[in-house]
This record gives structure tokens, C-alpha cells and sequence, in this order.
């Protein structure tokens, strides 16, 4: 057992990971230079600059800012090999709806984890609109074959709450023949309803309903990413339960559709105060101070699991030291993810000593048993790493995590950061 530091001082967390892998296609796809500060370097958003460099957009990568130089709609050209993803579902999915419309041939494909995901949710309404897409090994995952062809406009009854579904469709539908729609169960994140308006597309929102219009063109923009709300969540749960800690992290994305995991923090108990709240590049951005404080358990379900689906495996391990029971519910979206993380965290927690039970939508977990350091597998799975050294820090007896280094994939500085909040 080490001594257990409280987290102190200010923070900037990474540029969000949703916002940067847009940022460089809808730039791509503007007339003019496109210029985005705070962008994620993390390996998913590198793998979405190497696939539009290959179809010839020029791309300058200067760490602290990016310039897309794009070529409009139609100046996409045939890559001369396969795009290779990476481990990013984002970058897979949605330029799948953009390579659907395009006049030539493109294959796909990504790691081991990507080609065991399911694409078959975004090739059912890219095919609907008359997309040739196939998965080359006949098993609804990647590698994918797209052949471009002229699109029709759909309304499409999403039967996920997924923003990477609802964006390939409404990418499609930018090269559509009419208007394209997609209603979702709940409403996903809508940064690309949010950032395709920015560029000058045709955008409406009603409800749980996206509409897009095929606009002439799009038009290069200036955005600043705010910080990634989804990173900030590890060092919200460790300065919400260490006791000493008071943490601010500075310049945090807090649009509705991805703050979740503050409502459900706050109604657990947390103590945690949004300062100099504003509007950057069209997202709502706020600093987050966060002193700790008890936690008592919570029930996690319903239109509220799209706002925080990349955080539960983080609130599952805060559940385990709240007091009382935590239920999460209606999250089977979890098992389709860079792993089944509902069976790793359940498998992963009780072996450090959680009373934690799998669901076959969720789990339940019984807060206030100690938890002790073990052998923990991330799966190369970033968010199971960092939320296993989040449990490591809260208990006091770091887990052994094998592939601890996947958290390049979000977040490259994830330790050093930690390291100095805690001096």
C-alpha cells in the first residue's frame, strides 16, 4: 500500500477526440484553409489526418495547430493503397459515409480490434442509400470494400443512440439527392450537426431527429477544440474521491450531449463547480473545479447513457467506493466498444475486490468493499487503462496493467499529467 496523494493545482486536459477527427474531415471537405488549435495528437486522430492525407489533401501538422487544406466536396482522389484506421471506429465509420458518394473505389480496414466491430450498423442505411459496401471478410466488420455511387436521401430509424451511425449518414447525405434524416432512440453527441453547420451545411435538429440538405459547398473555419470532457472524467472520479483534493481542470467541453457524467457526479454527491462558462467554435466550454467529497451510489440509465457511454467504465470504478449501490442500465453499446467493457470491468473490478455483478445491459455495484492491486488486462483498450489507474490511486495499491501504454490513443501525456497533480 503507497500513500494515497490528494490531486492539487490546475490541469488542461487534451483537445476532444470527436472534435479533432471532424475538424480534419469536414476541413478537408471546405473550399480554403481550415485551421484548428488544441488538436488531439493521440494515435486515433493521427490515424484521420493519415487517411485524408492519402486522398490527397495536405495536411500541416504543427502539434500546437493544423491546417487542412481543402479542396472542397469533390476534390477527394483514389488513395493508392487501403486506409488503414488504426484502432479509431470514428475515423472507420464516418468516412465511410463519405467515401459512399465518391467516383472511385476505397478499401478500409484497422487493427485487430477494429476488424472485430461491428460496421454493419453504418452499411444497412449507407446501402439503403444506394452504397456499395461490403465487408471483405463476409462478417459485418472491417476490412470494407466501398465502391462510390450516387446517393439518395433517406429517413433513417437508427436503432442505436450512435453518433459515429448518425454521422456516416449525414456525411453521406451531403452528397445525397435530397434530404437525408436519421432519428435516433435518444439523442447521441451532435458535434457533427453542431460543426457541419459551422462549415456552411445545411444542418436542422428536431428532437431525436438530424436533417441535412446537400449544400454546394462547405467553407473553411477556424475551431478551437475544447478540452475532452471524456479525458477530464479520470481526474474528475480520482479529485471526487481522494480525500485533500482540490483539482481545477481548465477549458472542458461541456456540451449537454456529452456532460453526463457531471449530472451524474453531482447526483452522487460530488463536489464539483463549473466556472467561466462560454461558447468556443460553437461548443459550450467551462473550467471544472473539483474538491472531494463522499459519493453515494446512483441508478445510470436511459437518454442518459449517450452522454456518458466513454465514461462508465470510470464511474464504475467510482461506484465501487460510493456508499450504497450503483445500477447501470441500458448500456449494452459497452460490449461493442475497443472491448466488451462491461465484461472487463466486471472481471477486472471483482478480481481487486469490488461486489460487482454483469447485466446483460450493465452491472450492478455495491460501493464501500476495499479494493486491492492486482494483474489487470486493459485489452489495449485506453479507457480500461486509465480507469484502472484511477482505481490504483484511489485505493492505494497500483494494479499491474498490461498495455498500459494504449492510452496514447486519447491521451499520450495520461501518467506525466497525473504525476504532477499529485506532487
Amino acid at each position: 500500500m503507497t500513500k494515497i496523494k490528494p490531486l492539487r493545482g490546475e490541469l488542461a486536459v487534451p483537445g476532444d477526440k470527436s472534435i479533432s477527427h471532424r475538424s480534419i474531415m469536414f476541413g478537408a471537405l471546405a473550399r480554403g484553409t481550415t485551421r484548428v488549435t488544441n488538436f488531439l495528437q493521440g494515435a486515433d486522430c493521427l490515424s484521420t489526418i493519415d487517411c485524408f492525407r492519402a486522398m490527397g489533401i495536405s495536411i500541416e501538422n504543427h502539434t500546437d495547430e493544423v491546417l487542412i487544406h481543402g479542396k472542397g466536396l469533390h476534390g477527394l482522389s483514389q488513395p493508392a493503397d487501403v486506409l488503414d484506421c488504426g484502432n479509431s471506429g470514428t475515423t472507420t465509420r464516418l468516412i465511410s459515409g463519405i467515401l459512399s458518394a465518391q467516383p472511385f473505389t476505397t478499401e478500409l480496414t484497422g487493427d485487430a480490434s477494429i476488424r472485430k466491430r461491428p460496421m454493419g450498423r453504418i452499411m444497412t442505411p449507407l446501402s439503403q442509400m444506394g452504397a456499395k459496401i461490403t465487408s471483405l471478410d463476409n462478417n459485418g466488420c472491417a476490412p470494407l470494400r466501398i465502391c462510390g455511387q450516387k446517393l439518395h436521401g433517406i429517413h433513417y430509424q437508427s436503432p442505436v443512440a450512435s453518433a459515429q451511425v448518425k454521422s456516416a449518414i449525414l456525411l453521406a447525405g451531403l452528397y445525397a439527392d435530397g434530404i437525408t434524416r436519421v432519428t435516433e432512440p435518444y439523442v447521441s453527441r451532435n458535434h457533427t450537426e453542431l460543426m457541419l453547420g459551422g462549415f456552411g451545411a445545411r444542418v436542422s435538429c428536431e428532437g431525436t431527429t438530424a436533417s441535412i440538405k446537400p449544400p454546394d459547398e462547405l467553407f473553411a473555419q477556424e475551431i478551437a477544440v475544447p478540452g475532452d470532457i471524456s479525458s477530464a472524467a479520470y481526474f474528475l472520479t480520482a479529485a471526487a474521491l481522494i480525500p485533500g483534493s482540490e483539482l481545477l481542470i481548465k477549458n472542458v467541453g461541456i456540451n449537454p450531449t456529452r456532460d453526463g457524467i457531471l449530472r451524474v457526479y453531482q447526483a452522487m454527491g460530488a463536489d464539483i463547480t463549473l466556472l467561466n462558462e462560454r461558447i468556443c467554435s460553437g461548443e459550450p466550454v467551462a473550467d471544472l473545479l473539483v474538491k472531494s467529497a463522499p459519493l453515494c451510489g446512483s441508478d445510470i440509465g436511459g437518454s442518459l447513457i449517450p452522454t456518458l457511454i466513454d465514461e462508465l467504465p470510470v464511474i464504475a470504478v467510482a461506484a465501487c467506493f460510493a456508499e450504497g449501490t450503483t445500477v447501470i442500465r441500458d448500456a449494452a453499446e459497452l460490449k461493442v466498444k475497443e472491448s466488451n467493457r462491461i465484461a472487463v470491468m466486471v472481471e477486472s473490478l471483482s478480481a481487486m475486490g469490488a461486489d460487482v455483478t454483469e447485466t446483460e445491459d450493465g452491472m450492478i455495484i455495491h460501493g464501500g468493499r476495499p479494493l486491492h492491486g492486482v494483474v489487470i488486462d486493459s485489452h489495449l483498450d485506453h479507457r480500461i487503462a486509465m480507469s484502472f489507474t484511477v482505481a490504483g490511486l484511489i485505493c492505494g495499491e497500483m494494479p499491474e496493467i498490461t498495455g498500459r501504454d494504449c492510452v496514447r490513443i486519447s491521451y499520450p501525456n495520461f501518467y506525466e499529467d497525473l504525476d504532477r497533480c499529485m506532487k
